[in-house]
């Protein structure tokens, strides 16, 4: 199956660490990062889950919730989560659902046969309230993910839905952002961005970042 930005995130029902998921329910009126592990007790995996375990706070200020997969069975997750909490020093809030049939790594193409016939690579997959897939990363098993990067996605998402603005490269929050070309009218210019623009180029607008 293949899954493009603005699908529907496809919805299942399996078992986690935390008991059975159906995703939709679950996901509720929050963002979403959905994001696969080869497997469990792998180091990389660990340092990974330790990380996202630290950042819910951020996570929560933004409305995100987090969900690991692995192939591995939930009784494996569980035992795993200990070992993280132990190396990693933190508390694993989140649930890491139990793919051990591959139904979810299947619906969301987690498993590219040139890395790994059995075990998924590294996806993320941010979802909106709406349930839209928003964005889509990959990353090779042996390479762990940039959740500051995935963070910083998510804040300008979510600016950009507010404001009719888009985010310059290397955009950070509190930078300034850029006027999109659509909007072109000087009187609708002047009512959207009342802080003013700088403009470096007639394409391109810099204009103070929009309080979230």
């Amino acid at each position: 199956m293949t899954l493009r930005l603005g699908d529907t995130a496809p919805d299942f029902e399996q078992d986690s660490s935390i008991g059975r998921i159906k995703f939709h329910d679950w996901a509720g009126d929050s963002w979403v990062v959905l994001f696969s592990h080869p497997a469990d007790f792998t180091p990389v995996c660990t340092t990974e889950l330790g990380l996202t375990a630290k950042l819910k706070p951020e996570f929560d200020q933004r409305n995100v919730k987090a969900i690991a997969l692995s192939v591995d069975p939930a009784d494996s997750h569980k035992e795993w989560i200990k070992d993280i909490e132990e190396t990693q020093k933190t508390v694993v809030g989140f649930p890491i659902i139990a793919d051990a049939d591959k139904k979810v790594a299947t619906l969301y193409d987690m498993i590219h046969p040139e890395q790994s016939a059995t075990a998924t690579v590294r996806s993320v997959f941010l979802i909106d309230p709406a349930k839209k897939i928003r964005l889509q990363l990959t990353y090779p098993m042996s390479t762990g993910r940039n959740f500051d990067e995935i963070l910083r996605v998510i804040d300008a998402l979510q600016l950009t839905d507010k404001h009719t603005v888009a985010t310059p490269g290397n955009w950070k929050d509190g930078d300034d952002v850029i006027i999109p070309l659509t909007v072109q009218d000087p009187e609708v210019i002047k009512q959207k961005y009342p802080k003013g623009f700088t403009a470096q180029k007639p394409y391109l607008r810099l204009t103070p970042q929009p309080n979230k």
